[in-house]
């Protein structure tokens, strides 16, 4: 390849000057390095570089006392005591053998899952429920599972931890958090009635005043402005004639307000004064007024039992066998046969006699729906305030609200007396009106179908088979759901 080179030019000069432009900085680039290395850059002997400071902002103050653990102290679900098998580790095969210890030793010594003291509770014909007054009883029903209701709150037991922050609060003047909002929903009470009273009041006088004006205002309207015009024309001087005399009335109303002598405040205390011309600074409070110190904790007796229902009760007894109840006059343990009858029996109003209990019995069927929720791990909590038989929570109150609200209806063969009867058939605008609360509180309803044997066999051997009896009986489900036009288009 040849290159034809200008005049005066050679190969060397060329490789000069392509070596020159490189070196030479651009106009306006930075005069740097062009391998971009950052260089020293020289520091005042007054300046002094400091690393930056991170200043932690102070934490807040906690003012309100940390919520207690609910998983912790629910872990349980039931009132009972189990031994699960230990975790097998793959990586550590010694853990094989110890799994297989302790299932054969648990063979050969089976733990038992009920405590050693067991719940006792006294039965109450007067409440037609089951009253637990241990203490430490009543917290393990209520942690381990959500049986039964304070006597003197609302469902968990805590008369006790409240009446404690009651006095506690006193000595300082304030009052407990139930206190200061029953106090607040009572004033907000009579304030809403206050206004209203007022409202109707200015109302009818706003009405008595218009109906009188309309009567006589075009007449009188007239004859004030006759008047004004006749006066301002006779006798101009009188109007300010009389605003000077209105304005030295008021000022020597003012003056002699100022020249009369002030009363003596009631809490100025006297001070000594010593011979040497100083004062001795009193608190005003007499000396006779002793200086009230924090008492201690005071001991209060607990007055508050837990109340279990029928159905609570005998699941706890039947069903789990961590309950001893005793008759209220003899203080003797009550069968479980005999509890049925006597279950049955209170289940009714008026108290049924034993020749007349049926297979629809109240108690019955309530168990049935009871322990069928109860065995799928839900916990049931009576229902009365939605309007309906029962409540189903997920883990329990504290951690939620309910999600479904259950109805029990009963389901009678077909050619029996009951079924021609129509008995436990409900009525369009009953279930309207139940679903509606259901709606309005967020829960779903279900009607819960309990189809009734037309005879209860469950006699075997003079002996009552209770596990037979409850197992005539057949459950159907219907979840209702609120249907709105709005929120159904396809």
């Amino acid at each position: 390849m040849n290159l034809t080179l200008p005049t005066g030019f050679t190969i060397t000069s060329l490789i000069a000057l392509s070596v020159a432009k490189m070196a030479a900085p651009e106009p306006g680039a930075n005069t740097g390095s062009r391998l971009d290395v950052p260089t020293a850059v020289p520091v005042a002997k007054d300046q002094t570089l400091k690393e930056p400071t991170v200043q932690d902002k102070p934490r807040p103050v906690r003012t309100r006392p940390q919520k207690p653990n609910y998983f912790l102290i629910h872990s349980k679900p039931l009132p009972l005591e189990t031994h699960p098998l230990p975790a097998f580790v793959p990586q550590n095969p010694l853990s094989l053998l110890r799994i297989a210890y302790i299932y054969l030793s648990q063979l050969v010594s089976r733990p038992s899952s009920h405590w050693e003291v067991p719940i006792t509770g006294i039965f109450s014909s007067e409440t037609r429920s089951v009253h637990i007054t241990d203490h430490a009883s009543v917290r393990a029903l209520w942690e381990m599972g959500f049986f039964g209701k304070g006597t003197m709150s609302r469902s968990e037991p805590s008369w006790l931890d409240r009446e404690k922050a009651r006095l506690k609060a006193s000595k300082h003047g304030g009052g407990t958090a139930e206190e200061n909002t029953r106090k607040r929903r009572e004033e907000r009470k009579l304030f809403k009635l206050e206004r209203a009273r007022a409202e109707a009041e200015q109302i009818e006088e706003t009405l008595r005043k218009e109906r009188a004006a309309l009567e006589s205002a075009k007449e009188e309207k007239d004859a004030e402005k006759a008047t004004e015009i006749a006066i301002s024309h006779v006798f101009p001087w009188m109007q300010q004639q009389d605003g000077d005399a209105e304005f030295k009335e008021e000022t020597k109303a003012v003056l002699a307000e100022d020249t009369k002598p002030q009363e003596t405040a009631k809490n100025i205390v006297e001070v000594p004064v010593l011979p040497t011309g100083t004062t001795i600074h009193t608190t005003g409070i007499p000396n006779d007024t002793a200086i009230v110190k924090p008492d201690e904790e005071v001991s209060i007796t607990n007055q508050e039992h837990l109340q279990l229902n029928l159905e609570e009760s005998f699941f706890l007894s039947y069903a789990l066998g961590s309950l001893q109840i005793l008759d209220s006059n003899t203080r003797q343990p009550l069968s479980t046969p005999s509890l049925l009858t006597l279950f049955r029996q209170h289940s009714h109003f008026p108290t049924a006699q034993t020749s007349a209990l049926r297979s629809d019995d109240p108690f019955l069927l309530n168990y049935v729906v009871y322990h069928h929720y109860r065995s799928l791990g839900w916990v049931v909590r009576p229902g009365v305030k939605f309007s309906c038989d029962f409540l189903l929570y997920n883990r329990g109150p504290v951690f939620s609200h309910a999600e479904f609200a259950l109805l029990i209806i009963p389901e009678y063969a077909e050619g029996s007396v009951e079924a021609a009867q129509g008995k436990g058939k409900m009525g369009w605008w009953w279930l309207h009106c139940v679903n509606r609360v259901q709606s309005q509180v967020k829960k779903s309803l279900v009607i819960v179908y309990v189809k009734v044997p037309k005879e209860l066999s469950s006699t075997e051997g003079g002996k009552i088979d209770i596990g037979k009896l409850l197992r005539g009986y057949e459950i159907r489900e219907f979840v209702i759901r609120r249907w709105l036009a709005n929120r159904s288009r396809d």
